[in-house]
C-alpha cells in the first residue's frame, strides 16, 4: 500500500485530497500547522502530523515521523487579494515564504530519499492564475508562477533518477477558505483609488458559473498520482480546464 504525504490539510483542497486518498485505501500522512485529529475519520492508515513548511526544523521532524513516503503533495499555501501598489513588501515575502519557498523546501528535503530509492513522485499544487492573468492577485500569482517554472525544470533533472514531478492547477474555489484565511493579511489592500475597480472584479467573480470544488482538486491530484506518462500539467475544475484548453 502506497503512502502519500499532503501538506496543508486543515481545510479546503488539502483536507479533501486526504479524504479521497483514504477512501482509496492509501496510507495518508495529513500535515497541518496546528494538527486536528477530528478533521478526518479515525483509521489505522492515517497519521496527522504537525508541519510548518516555512520552518526547516518542522519539515525535518515531520518527515522523520512520516518515515517512508511514495508521494509528496505540496498543497500548503496562503492567499492574497489586493492592489499590488498597496501591498507591503513584507506581505509579498510572507506569500513567497509559504507558497514558493515552502514548496521548494519540501522538495529539497524529500528529493534525496526519492533519488536513493529511484522512485517517488512530487505533486505541486499551484493555481489557474498561472494559466491566465487575473487582476488584484499579482503577488499571489507571482508566487505560484515561480512554482510552475521550478517544477518544469525539476521534472527534467529528476527524470534520470526515476523520480516524477507533476503540477495540479486549481481554478477559482468559492467554497474554500482562501479569502477568510487571509482576511487579516488583506486589510487595507484595496485603497480608495482601486475601490470601483475592485467592486467590478468582485461582481464578475460573483457571476462566475464554472468554478472549482474541493473534490475537483482531489480527483486531479489522484489522477496525477496514478499517471505514468510524462504529462506535467493537470488543471483542476471546469474553469481551470477551460483556461488550459485556451492556452
Amino acid at each position: 500500500m502506497k503512502t502519500v504525504l499532503i501538506t496543508g490539510c486543515s481545510s479546503g483542497y488539502g483536507l479533501e485530497t486526504a479524504r479521497y486518498f483514504l477512501s482509496q485505501g492509501w496510507n495518508v500522512v495529513a500535515t497541518m500547522r496546528n494538527p486536528r485529529q477530528d478533521l478526518l475519520p479515525a483509521c489505522p492508515n492515517l497519521r496527522v502530523l504537525a508541519l510548518d513548511v516555512t520552518r526547516p526544523e518542522s519539515i525535518a521532524q515531520a518527515l522523520d515521523a512520516a518515515g517512508h513516503i511514495d508521494i509528496l503533495v505540496n498543497n500548503a499555501g496562503i492567499g492574497l487579494f489586493g492592489a499590488f501598489e498597496a501591498t507591503p513588501m513584507s506581505t509579498v515575502r510572507d506569500i513567497f515564504e509559504t507558497n514558493t519557498f515552502g514548496a521548494m523546501a519540501m522538495c529539497h528535503a524529500v528529493i534525496p530519499r526519492f533519488r536513493q530509492h529511484r522512485a517517488g513522485l512530487i505533486i505541486n499544487v499551484t493555481s489557474s492564475a498561472t494559466l491566465a492573468p487575473f487582476p488584484l492577485v499579482a503577488a499571489y500569482t507571482a508566487s505560484k508562477t515561480a512554482v510552475e517554472g521550478f517544477t518544469a525544470s525539476l521534472q527534467h533533472e529528476l527524470k534520470a533518477f526515476d523520480v516524477r514531478v507533476k503540477l495540479v492547477e486549481p481554478g477559482y474555489g468559492p467554497s474554500t477558505r482562501f479569502t477568510a484565511n487571509g482576511q487579516q493579511r488583506m486589510q487595507g489592500l484595496i485603497p480608495e483609488a482601486y475601490e470601483a475597480f475592485a467592486h467590478s472584479v468582485f461582481a464578475d467573480l460573483g457571476r462566475t458559473i464554472a468554478v472549482t470544488m474541493e473534490a475537483d482538486v482531489a480527483q486531479a491530484v489522484w489522477q496525477a498520482a496514478n499517471d505514468a506518462s510524462d504529462r506535467l500539467h493537470f488543471p483542476a475544475g471546469a474553469d481551470a480546464v477551460a483556461l488550459a484548453a485556451r492556452r
